[in-house]
């Protein structure tokens, strides 16, 4: 049998894997700082849980990778220093981001990790990475789903021109 035939965690990462799951520690790492930013300027109550919620998914994926790379041997990328807890009110009203400024945040940055989950995923050899970054892929899924319906329920939410079809003129 081969070196990639076995055990999962004891082959070897090759390269794209070892790029791959570092940038996206990286990413994963300045989104969670990013969140922590809106929350403290978030006002409403349904996008303040879903940040928190996309906060605590960041977290798992660093617990995650984390794991992973210091396994194998890999060096970590930066962690940006936790955002404080600031009262939403004590930002002035033209340095505060908006409600649903922080709600197309949240939609493009889920929207490009699931990307990012997709690539990651198409490039492994090893199942067990694949299978992390599927996991990752389905809970981002699930927490964009939420995005989207907060968005249409609030408001908030800015179509692209929408195609209505010409209703056939019978002669």
């Amino acid at each position: 049998m081969g070196i990639l035939s076995g055990n999962p965690h004891e082959e070897p990462m090759h390269y794209g894997e070892v790029f791959s799951t570092w940038s996206f520690l990286l990413t994963t790492k300045q989104a969670k700082a990013d969140y922590q930013t809106k929350l403290n300027h978030a006002g409403d109550d349904d996008l303040r849980k879903l940040l928190e919620e996309c906060i605590e998914q960041c977290e798992n994926e660093e617990k995650q990778i984390e794991t992973l790379l210091k396994e194998n041997g890999i060096g970590l990328p930066p962690t940006p220093p936790e955002r404080p807890k600031a009262c939403t009110e004590d930002i002035p009203a033209g340095a505060r981001y908006s409600d649903p400024e922080i709600a197309a945040f949240v939609s493009a940055t889920l929207g490009a990790g699931l990307v990012a989950c997709s690539g990651i995923m198409a490039q492994c050899i090893r199942e067990d990475i694949g299978m992390m970054f599927g996991q990752f892929h389905t809970q981002k899924a699930a927490i964009a789903l939420k995005a989207l319906r907060l968005n249409k329920e609030k408001g908030w939410l800015i179509p692209p021109p929408l195609h209505k079809t010409k209703e056939a003129v019978c002669v």
